[in-house]
């Protein structure tokens, strides 16, 4: 099979089930606007992979035989490669559509568990997927240099089943507090039927426990530490009792160890050394994590006071969080000059998230809620830093091989 066909196969697939799912999901007069988005999309991923693939190509990371490509090319990048972009814009945001789309004749019923998958799904948060999947892969990717079945299964359990547990558990023990969150119900979080909430927790621990319990028995007892360490914040952080999300300072530490354990576990199980430099960019990436926590926090300042959960914005106040944010963005960037080459070139990575945070500097817990227009422009920050990341990464691996 060349490459053209396969390419196409994807395509095909993407096709059908983007026309479907947008067909269920689009609301009236929608469906215009929806293909002019994802025209959009597709443009602006198409720059990005002439760009990413010419430098990995260029960098001889990969090559094609000539004899499975037709040989049209933009930059170094075969016309083929612009396929999988293409599947990916025309299949994904139909499913979005059709997972936020409004039900009718929904039950209450305890026993009814109709809209429980899609309604997981979106409480997972997919646009955030690769934030917890990316650092386990490249960590272990990079320690290793090979691509192996415990990498591909931990990449897969860090992409959907560890954000299904995340952010679902919130999602069920944040329900009273979401009543009054205008910002749940979309992108930034489902707002889930209380119907669905036992079901929602027997789903986080039947689709976890299998694959942890799976990376465990491939690792040692660092792997053991790490992959506890990594749940027990999953838990923590939502569930009655613990509810770290509710202790100040408490907070922000949990939830950036959401996203540096994965690369942690990543690096236990490649069983990397050690060094200092290594330390010196997982505090960077943690400093990041805990700014990034509590910017978040800012705009849920009123709902939050509303529904009497505290958190670092809560208490401190927004100009302070803000300011401390800022600051904590500013020390992980710095932090990364002290790391070997090429890190210090991720500290230029540092500097958008300042500048999207910065305006904020004199908010006040009355306009705190104007700052989710930073946030979501946080969101898709993240995409850009992991395709600068990205470059960096290929960059090292080029010098190491």
């Amino acid at each position: 099979m060349t490459y053209l066909w396969l390419a196409l196969a994807f395509i095909a697939a993407a096709a059908v089930a983007g026309v479907i799912f947008a067909r269920q999901g689009a609301q009236p007069g929608e469906a215009g606007k929806h293909w002019k988005a994802v025209g959009l999309a597709f443009a602006v991923l198409a720059v990005l992979t002439a760009v990413f693939d010419s430098v990995m190509i260029g960098m001889e990371l990969f090559h094609y035989d000539s004899s499975h490509i037709l040989g049209l090319k933009i930059g170094l990048a075969p016309i083929e490669d612009f396929a999988y972009p293409l599947a990916g814009v025309v299949a994904l945001p139909g499913l979005w559509m059709w997972l936020t789309r409004k039900r009718k004749g929904s039950s209450s019923g305890s026993s009814n568990l109709k809209g429980l998958v899609p309604q997981a799904l979106l409480a997972s948060r997919p646009v955030s997927w690769i934030n917890t999947a990316y650092p386990f892969a490249a960590a272990m990717l990079l320690t290793t240099r090979e691509i192996d079945w415990i990498l591909i299964v931990g990449t897969f359990y860090f992409l959907i089943p560890y954000n299904l547990a995340m952010y679902g558990i919130n999602d069920v023990f944040d329900y009273e507090s979401d009543l009054k969150n205008p910002r749940k119900g979309g992108i930034e979080g489902a707002l889930l039927q209380p119907h669905l909430h036992r079901p929602m927790l027997w789903l986080a621990a039947i689709t976890n426990i299998p694959f942890l319990l799976v990376l465990a028995f491939a690792g040692g007892p660092a792997v053991w530490v790490s992959l506890a360490v990594s749940a027990f914040a999953v838990v923590a952080y939502s569930v009655a009792g613990l509810r770290f999300k509710e202790r100040p300072v408490l907070d922000s530490l949990t939830s950036s160890t959401h996203f540096v354990s994965p690369a942690v576990v990543g690096l236990a199980l490649a069983g990397a050394d050690v060094k200092p430099g290594l330390l010196i960019l997982l505090g960077a990436f943690f400093l990041w994590g805990m700014a990034a926590h509590a910017f978040g926090a800012v705009q849920d300042i009123e709902p939050d006071r509303q529904a009497g959960i505290g958190s670092i914005a809560t208490v401190i106040g927004a100009r302070r969080t803000v300011r401390l944010a800022v600051g904590l963005w500013l020390v992980a960037g710095l932090a990364m000059l002290a790391t070997p080459w090429p890190g210090p070139l991720a500290a230029i990575i540092a500097i958008p998230y300042i500048v999207n945070c910065a305006p904020y500097w004199t908010v006040t817990d009355t306009t705190a809620a104007r700052t989710n227009v930073a946030w979501r422009r946080f969101i898709w920050l993240n995409y850009g830093s992991g395709f600068l990341v990205t470059l960096i990464f290929i960059l090292q691996w080029s010098l190491t091989s």
